[in-house]
């Protein structure tokens, strides 16, 4: 009974350690991905202001686990999970030599990047869809992977595979850029005559009728981005 016991007090130990080292690595990488944000957000502006001065970027800190960039008609919504997670054995993550050799890099912090209308926010309608753009991955080593839809265009070596991927303040500037990029070049399908040529007076003071949205080219895959 008592080794049991031994086994159990020691089991959390260790996972609880593992835990909030990764929690600490996972809030540094948020913070430093709100800096590059800031950074990324006065270069665009700089530059767009010199050949359109309506076009407004706009970056937002909502608190210690979400922040937003806003750009057009897009919005960024950029959000640090809290909890600590990992995989079952055949999530393709967990296939790797790496993740094998120490048990602690099985738990992942994760940082998740959304698309919105920006609308969405402005006028808080409620049932709007956001999507998925990516999802960063981080162990505690500060090694990292994206997930995410194919239109984040990202290099398979350089960055989807975590036995090699350290973060870097330029690793997180390309992912912010390709996280931009992607919501800009998608865009808004309109909806079918048929959705739209009968409407609740509900619909109408809210401004429903107008608001299924759904990006042309989003493609959520399980799998690492390649």
């Amino acid at each position: 009974m008592e080794d049991r016991l031994t086994d159990i007090v020691n089991g959390l130990h260790q996972k609880s350690v593992t835990k909030q080292a990764i929690y600490r690595n996972t809030l540094n990488t948020f913070k430093k991905m709100k800096e590059v944000s800031q950074e990324l957000v006065d270069d665009l502006t700089n530059r767009i202001t010199e050949q359109d001065a309506n076009v407004i970027i706009e970056y937002r800190n909502v608190n210690e686990h979400e922040f937003h960039i806003k750009f057009s008609g897009d919005l960024l919504v950029f959000v640090m999970h809290s909890n600590i997670i990992t995989f079952p054995d055949d999530y393709e993550i967990m296939n790797n030599e790496y993740i094998d050799e120490d048990f602690r890099r099985r738990f992942f912090g994760h940082i998740m990047a959304y698309n919105f209308m920006a609308d969405t926010i402005k006028y808080n309608r409620l049932d709007d869809p956001g999507y998925l753009v990516g999802r960063m991955l981080v162990n505690i080593e500060n090694h990292f992977c994206i997930e995410g839809v194919k239109q984040l265009d990202l290099p398979n070596d350089e960055i989807t595979n975590i036995s090699k991927n350290v973060l870097t303040d330029s690793k997180i500037r390309i992912i912010v850029e390709s996280a931009m990029v992607a919501a800009v070049n998608n865009d808004l399908m309109g909806q079918d005559i048929s959705d739209i040529e009968r409407i609740t007076l509900k619909q109408k003071l809210e401004n429903t009728h107008l608001t299924k949205p759904r990006k042309l080219g989003f493609q959520i895959s399980p799998e690492l981005t390649h």
